[in-house]
């Protein structure tokens, strides 16, 4: 009996140390320069979904209450040129997008930025937006598919039959001619299969167009951490992932358990001129959501 309690100590110290050793090695507290006219920032945020029948507790009406003025001052600390959201859903049940209090906030609050991947929610999903800053960029484009057997099928299910889940995308022009289009994604969080069928879908999408020559940006959620099969997929077919240090993740609770699962990556003539910076930071002593901000500066040479 005594022995067995011994190496249950032990293992239980085991799972403690390497628990603090994670923690350790995937947090740290990343700075964010000023944003550059010669730089194009790209981000992306899982902001998680509020469910609007809730009136208090986690994700509830009153949670948002409570969290949407971090969220605000999170996304002006991060200062987008263009960044992807997912979750971004005021949940009512069923398909309804009549709501949508994280988007209304948020533009809001920044008049000078703009929303594209939104529409009548009957035949656009708007539940991940891509804002844009509108005195450098222009809309030209936008567009849908479902991670499904049935792609362009509004709200279809997923390849094994769970929750819908697809990819919003925008296609945008600079001041001096210069086009690229975002896809915003997020994959399943508890099946591989989906996350890897999910991403050769993605993988299909966007091949035409960078065999055309067109300049690509993938950002999201990926559920997938650096080198995963996940982002292979995508690599094969000319998207560059710098990778991310440390967790991106936290469960709303400052726990950096794990490397990062979300990510930004781009064609060749994107080029990185910053790594990725996570905020890992409350913003009026809150978490804005249970992911962290991911932040890249670009040029881009055509």
């Amino acid at each position: 009996m005594r022995k067995a309690l011994k190496y249950l100590l032990i293992g239980l110290l085991s799972l403690f140390v390497t628990a603090c050793v994670q923690l350790v090695r995937n947090s740290g507290v990343n700075t964010l320069s000023a944003p550059s006219p010669a730089y194009l920032r790209i981000a992306t945020l899982n902001v998680h979904y509020i469910v609007l029948r809730r009136q208090t507790g986690a994700w509830s009406l009153g949670d948002w209450e409570r969290r949407k003025v971090a969220l605000d001052l999170a996304f002006k600390a991060i200062a987008p040129d263009v960044i992807g959201f997912q979750e971004m859903e005021s949940f009512a049940g069923g398909d309804n997008g009549d709501i949508n209090l994280g988007l209304d906030w948020l533009l809001s609050q920044n008049p000078s930025y703009e929303a594209a991947a939104v529409g009548d929610w009957r035949r656009f999903p708007s539940t991940q937006p891509i804002l844009y800053r509108d005195d450098r960029l222009n809309l030209i484009d936008q567009g849908w598919f479902f991670f499904s057997d049935t792609p362009d099928v509004i709200y279809s299910r997923t390849f094994n039959g769970s929750y819908p889940a697809f990819a919003s995308w925008a296609a945008f022009s600079t001041d001096d001619g210069k086009r690229f289009k975002v896809i915003n994604v997020h994959f399943e969080y508890k099946s591989r299969s989906n996350r890897l069928q999910s991403a050769a879908l993605v993988a299909a999408r966007i091949q035409p167009w960078i065999d055309a020559g067109e300049n690509v940006v993938v950002l999201g959620d990926l559920n997938a951490r650096n080198g995963a099969r996940t982002q292979s997929i995508l690599a094969e077919v000319g998207i560059t992932f710098n990778p991310v240090k440390g967790s991106t993740y936290h469960f709303n609770r400052g726990l950096n358990l794990f490397g990062a699962i979300d990510h930004i990556g781009a064609t060749a003539d994107f080029h990185a001129e910053t790594p990725p910076v996570v905020l890992r930071q409350e913003f009026n002593g809150e978490w804005p959501t249970d992911h962290y901000p991911v932040v890249v500066d670009y040029t881009i040479s055509r």
